[in-house]
């Protein structure tokens, strides 16, 4: 007896779980030679273009922040990909049942604390999604996250990344979510605004910076506190993204690829 048939056959989207439906509308970058831009991972074309170039490329999970995938975070997702790397945004707001974790109106967070251990299911199961494709170098793992989502790649345990980056979240707050989890010795990039309202005015005045958790078994690490500047959002600072590009490539392993045959025309393609 077999359920092959039975495994191979897509799942209805009515029928998807939550979690499922993370993935399905999930959103992914890929490098400019093999088309570019910022879609959805619906169809299985983007993933069918992604091997048949033969190469493998390093990939970034990037955790979006706790109102969804932003114009901002498209636009630092696309300056990743740019740099040669696959980029997906797994989209907690997908859910059916997906309540805010905040309130923009007066910078407070933390309502529906089960949102933390959402966002945690959904890396793991991007994780399994991407893992089995030819396309994604399991070595070259990375992860980005935007405020809530930054919370989200500071607490996965799993040593599966070879970096990460946390922006818009100071690692401070009640101990349930306060500090750094996952292996000491990966290096960390954090990058906050000194005068976050959401966290010198809103949210439990968490001030701070994730230094504080660092200690001297993160080598490489390194918190970023701007001294200038208005609001919550650091993404849309060129400086920041250059620094994020270049802190991922710094522990990027090069391998030789062999040269990408480019389609014939550039249209954005889903991945799958």
């Amino acid at each position: 007896m077999t359920l092959a048939a039975c495994a191979s056959a897509p799942t209805p989207v009515g029928r998807m779980s939550d979690l499922e439906l993370t993935w399905h509308q999930a959103q992914s970058a890929v490098p400019d030679m093999i088309g570019g831009g910022v879609t959805t991972i619906s169809d299985p074309s983007r993933q069918e273009l992604l091997a048949s170039t033969g190469r493998k490329f390093p990939v970034v999970m990037y955790m979006h922040g706790c109102t969804g995938i932003s114009d901002s975070d498209r636009a630092l997702m696309r300056t990743i990909a740019k740099a040669g790397y696959v980029v997906v945004a797994p989209n907690s707001m997908a859910r059916k049942y997906r309540p805010l974790q905040c309130a923009s109106w007066n910078k407070q967070g933390g309502f529906n604390l089960f949102v933390f251990d959402f966002r945690q299911e959904e890396i793991n199961f991007a994780l399994q999604q991407i893992a089995g494709n030819p396309w994604a170098d399991w070595d070259n793992l990375f992860i980005v996250g935007v405020s809530e989502g930054g919370l989200a790649a500071a607490h996965f345990r799993g040593g599966l990344f070879k970096a990460r980056v946390i922006t818009q979240w100071t690692c401070h707050g009640s101990t349930w979510v306060r500090g750094i989890d996952g292996p000491e010795d990966t290096p960390v990039l954090a990058v906050v605004r000194k005068d976050d309202p959401w966290y010198t005015s809103g949210s439990g005045k968490q001030a701070g910076d994730c230094s504080t958790f660092f200690g001297d078994k993160r080598p490489g690490s390194e918190s970023i506190v701007l001294e200038e500047g208005q609001g919550h959002d650091v993404i849309d600072d060129p400086g920041v993204v250059s620094r994020i590009v270049d802190f991922l490539g710094r522990y990027r392993t090069a391998k030789p690829q062999p040269p990408v045959q480019r389609g014939n025309n550039d249209d954005v393609l889903p991945l799958r």
